[in-house]
């Protein structure tokens, strides 16, 4: 297999892991605060391993150096995890992918506004098509919820915020600060928890998700992503949205309705024609 070959398939699996979060929520059918807080338990060991794999001991004192846009990026996450991972559970998972499938869109607008980095006009035109497919999704149909949908919008708009303080900041220590973001959540979900430890099935599901959501899906992309092209990430990246709802209806019959389907499908056509039209005018 060649390292490129071989790097399109770590990206593709590592989505494949990302794309399960949905499935895993709906399995548990537990309270949030247990969810935030076990599956976050097993999030940070899965991030401990990653760190020793990559950095060995030396990769911990990097939490000592996140400085003023490493802390940025730490409250942004700790903003952000929860959002989504409430937003799965507040609302239909075809909803959300859906929703999330715009933050390559909302990102650029961001960096435009920010970095002052100038959008392609392809960027420009997907963004205004996406928007209206989600419109017609979220004001037409009656899938998800609005408090769910509201959530999937803020953690959208949370992960645009994450990457260009990564652009801007490309020394941020991002996988301490996601680690500290998290250990940060389970520490502010603590005092919420209703029950005591649950049941050892709802544990072996949340210790799953937790690790291969960081361990397998984290170490994948790092590995993957170093081999291939960031507009062929990007596109393999993309698939988790109409992946994720796959596997909620292949399990629990969570069939997304007429206007969920119509809204997806612009959606997702904007963004996959915005990134093959990028692929294509990239200098080679």
């Amino acid at each position: 297999m060649t390292d490129r070959r071989l790097g399109l398939a770590m990206v593709f699996v590592s989505t494949l892991a990302w794309s399960t979060a949905g499935l895993f929520i709906r399995a548990a059918d537990t309270d949030f605060p247990t969810l935030l807080v076990w599956r976050g338990i097993f999030g940070v060991l899965g991030m401990t391993c990653v760190i020793l794999i990559f950095q060995g001991r030396a990769g911990f004192a990097r939490f000592l150096h996140l400085g003023r846009p490493g802390w940025a990026y730490v409250g942004v996450t700790v903003l952000t995890l929860p959002a989504y991972l409430g937003s799965l559970h507040l609302t239909s998972i075809a909803h959300v992918a859906i929703i999330y499938a715009t933050v390559p869109l909302m990102t650029a607008c961001l960096a435009w506004l920010v970095l002052r980095e100038a959008a392609p006009r392809s960027a420009i035109i997907a963004a205004l098509i996406a928007l209206g497919g989600a419109v017609i999704m979220v004001g037409l149909s009656t899938d998800g919820t609005l408090t769910g949908d509201i959530l999937a919008l803020f953690m959208t708009f949370g992960m645009a915020v994450q990457v260009v303080l990564a652009r801007r900041h490309p020394d941020i220590p991002a996988l301490a600060a996601g680690m500290l973001a998290t250990l940060i959540t389970i520490l502010a979900a603590l005092p919420f928890l209703s029950d005591g430890i649950p049941d050892a099935r709802t544990i072996t599901i949340l210790a799953v998700f937790g690790l291969s959501n960081s361990l397998l899906g984290f170490t994948l992309f790092l590995l993957g992503s170093a081999r291939i092209p960031a507009v062929e990430t990007a596109l393999i990246g993309a698939l988790e949205a109409p992946i994720a709802p796959l596997w909620v209806w292949l399990m629990f019959g969570e069939t997304p309705g007429p206007a969920t389907l119509l809204g997806g499908a612009i959606v997702f056509a904007a963004v996959f024609w915005h990134i093959l039209h990028s692929a294509r005018s990239a200098p080679k």
